[in-house]
C-alpha cells in the first residue's frame, strides 16, 4: 500500500518528468538539434555519370522567437557548407501558428535566404501557408502572392506549374515545380466550398521537352500516387513528420494518407518520394522524435 509520502513523491516525479519532457520538446529538440538528413540513391531514369547533390529546405515558417532572420541566416550558412550543386526550397516560408511574439516580414526572411549559393542555382515552390496568410491572394483566388514576390525580388525563381532544364557534367535534367495543392481556403462569403488546389501535374510535366530525368518539387506529398513513373524523384515537405514521431509513427499528420507519406524516403512501384521533416512549426511550437532538418540528397 502506497504511503502519503510515496504518493507525493510519485506525483512530484511525474510532474518533473512532464516539465522536463515539455522543455525538451519545446526548447531543445526544435531549437538546438537541427541536423542534416542525408539520402543517397539512384532513382529510375537516372543517367550513369550524373552525380548531383541537391540540398532542400522545407517549412521554414519564419516568426519570432522560433525562426528569426538570424536563425535562417545560420541555416543558410550550414546549407552552403554542404557544397550542393543545386538548392531547392519546398515552401511555407510564412509562420504557421499564433504562438509567436512577432511576425517576420517577407522582405526579412527572403533577405536571409538570399545568401544561398549553389553552382546550378536556387529554385523554389510555395506552400499552403504562403497562400493562406496572403489575404489579397485569397480574395482574388490567384497570385502572385507576397511570398512569390519576395523570393523573386532576391533572385530566387518560383516554379508554379513550371519547369527548368539544368545541366551538369554534360547530362541534362529537369526540375518541375507544382503550384500548391491547398492554395485557396474555403470561404462561405466567397461561395467556396472546400480547398482549391492550383496544381497542374499533367500540364507541368507536358512542358518537359525530352526524355531526360525529372525531379518534381511538390509541397504536399499527397500528389505522389498520381506522379507517373516518368518522374525520377519527388521532393515534398508540409507534414513536418507530424512534429511528434515515436517508433516510426506520427499520431497526427496533415495528409489524407496518414503515415503513408508522413516522413522520409518512400518507394512505391519503383517511384521515389522523399518527405522532409522540415525546419519550423505549424499549429504548436513542439517537436519530439522528429528533429528539424536540412535535406542532403546525393543522386547518382
Amino acid at each position: 500500500m502506497i504511503t502519503r509520502r510515496g504518493f507525493l513523491r510519485l506525483i512530484g516525479s511525474s510532474v518533473l518528468s512532464m516539465v522536463s519532457l515539455s522543455a525538451y520538446a519545446v526548447g531543445i529538440e526544435p531549437m538546438l538539434l537541427t541536423h542534416v538528413k542525408r539520402y543517397a540513391l539512384t532513382p529510375p531514369h537516372w543517367p550513369s555519370g550524373l552525380e548531383l547533390r541537391v540540398v532542400a529546405l522545407a517549412d521554414i515558417h519564419a516568426c519570432r522567437p522560433w525562426m528569426t532572420p538570424e536563425r535562417i541566416a545560420s541555416l543558410v550558412e550550414t546549407t552552403n557548407a554542404l557544397q550542393p550543386d543545386l538548392i531547392v526550397l519546398l515552401g511555407d516560408y510564412v509562420d504557421g501558428m499564433r504562438l509567436v511574439t512577432a511576425d517576420v516580414s517577407a522582405p526579412d526572411w527572403a533577405s536571409a535566404l538570399s545568401g544561398l549559393r549553389a553552382p546550378l542555382g536556387v529554385l523554389s515552390i510555395l506552400g499552403n501557408h504562403d497562400w493562406w496568410h496572403d489575404y489579397a491572394a485569397q480574395l482574388a483566388g490567384a497570385g502572385p502572392t507576397v511570398a512569390r514576390k519576395a523570393l523573386e525580388s532576391v533572385g530566387i525563381p518560383v516554379l508554379e506549374n513550371d519547369v527548368v532544364r539544368l545541366e551538369k557534367d554534360g547530362h541534362g535534367f529537369w526540375i518541375a515545380g507544382l503550384a500548391d495543392q491547398l492554395a485557396i481556403r474555403p470561404s462561405k462569403a466567397l461561395g467556396r466550398h472546400g480547398f482549391k488546389g492550383l496544381d497542374d501535374l499533367d500540364g507541368t510535366l507536358a512542358k518537359v521537352r525530352d526524355s531526360e530525368p525529372i525531379v518534381l518539387l511538390a509541397h504536399e506529398p499527397d500528389i505522389f500516387p498520381k506522379v507517373p513513373w516518368r518522374v525520377s524523384l519527388t521532393l515534398s515537405g508540409h507534414t513536418h513528420g507530424g512534429q511528434v514521431r515515436l517508433f516510426g509513427y506520427s499520431p497526427v499528420v496533415p495528409s489524407d494518407f496518414g503515415n503513408r507519406y508522413a516522413y522520409g524516403h518512400v518507394v512505391e512501384n519503383d517511384r521515389n518520394l522523399i518527405v522532409s521533416g522540415g525546419l519550423g512549426f505549424s499549429i504548436m511550437p513542439v517537436r519530439f522524435g522528429v528533429r528539424p532538418e536540412i535535406l542532403q540528397i546525393d543522386l547518382g
